[in-house]
């Protein structure tokens, strides 16, 4: 017997909210891989590290947001909690090998492609590992082509979020990519569960497992407080931008002249290496000799 799914079981709600939450992780996330570019070269680690937590938080809490919504009306459905936590987990690594490898390697064809791909499958991954996560009475089985036109989605998303993190520097236009971001993600989400069908053993229910708003609210309050704390940190860190020209050094040797009112200089030459000291320990008996009236004995 096969389920009717409901994607939508609140309506609009949790398609609109997934994706604004995916977009606030992208924009977190390309300002702060921006960030990382322009600042000192010791932040950038810390840079990166948020911003990649910042993109995967934001697509992680995209989908299970979506996945509230989430119904097969002929059985309740559940959710695992390790493997929930796990693709939270995947998230937020498989995201940071790609912010890392383009923020030192920098744009080169070969790293944003590399970059693009193991990012764009480690969203893949984490979705159909929270899509794992579900437990209800059957089977969850896929169409193989919607399937890889789902995966093909987040590789050509992560590599233009990559793109966009490390070319594009004004608000506005990082305003722009972190919306096709978000459209991106949602696109692969919604791509993603267009490929699942339900074929049930009976309709009694799992009896393990935790239901989707029991589970799912209290999991997503940690990421959303997150995504505020760092929307907070990039607004009030104002960019501390490296300058290419260092400043001018004093020349060594002759400083410069300073005439005094008749002309004259009164500069003081600079020591030469040819002429000899002028420390007192070179004449300790001073010009009149030692013990002479008015002279001091060093």
């Amino acid at each position: 017997m096969r389920g009717t799914i409901d994607g939508f079981g609140y309506g609009l709600l949790t398609p609109v909210a997934a994706f604004v939450m995916a977009c606030l992780g992208g924009a977190l996330g390309l300002r702060c891989v921006v960030r990382s570019v322009l600042d000192e070269r010791s932040s950038r680690p810390g840079w990166l590290a948020l911003g990649a937590v910042s993109i995967g938080c934001g697509i992680w809490t995209m989908h299970f947001i979506a996945m509230i919504g989430f119904r097969v009306e002929e059985t309740p459905v559940r959710y695992d909690v390790s493997l929930t936590v796990l693709s939270l987990a995947v998230a937020v690594a498989v995201v940071g090998i790609g912010v890392f490898a383009v923020g030192y390697r920098g744009v080169t064809a070969g790293t944003l492609c590399t970059a693009g791909a193991v990012t764009g499958l480690g969203v893949a991954a984490m979705h159909y590992i929270g899509m794992a996560a579900l437990q209800l009475s059957g089977s969850i089985r896929y169409d193989t082509p919607t399937v890889a036109l789902s995966v093909v989605i987040a590789i050509v998303a992560a590599t233009t979020a990559l793109w966009a993190a490390v070319s594009i520097r004004g608000f506005l236009t990082s305003l722009g990519a972190s919306l096709v971001m978000g459209v991106a993600v949602s696109g692969m989400h919604y791509t993603g569960m267009a490929a699942v069908s339900v074929h049930l053993h009976d309709t009694t229910g799992p009896r393990t497992g935790e239901s989707p708003v029991s589970l799912l609210l209290p999991m997503l309050i940690g990421p959303v407080i997150f995504l505020v704390l760092a929307g907070a940190i990039v607004m009030l860190d104002p960019p501390r931008i490296r300058s290419d020209k260092e400043p001018a050094r004093p020349r060594r040797g002759r400083p410069t002249t300073t005439d005094g009112p008749d002309g004259v200089d009164r500069s003081e030459p600079s020591p030469s290496l040819f002429e000899p000291s002028r420390s007192p320990d070179r004449h300790p008996q001073g010009r009149q000799g030692a013990g002479a009236p008015g002279v001091q004995e060093w």
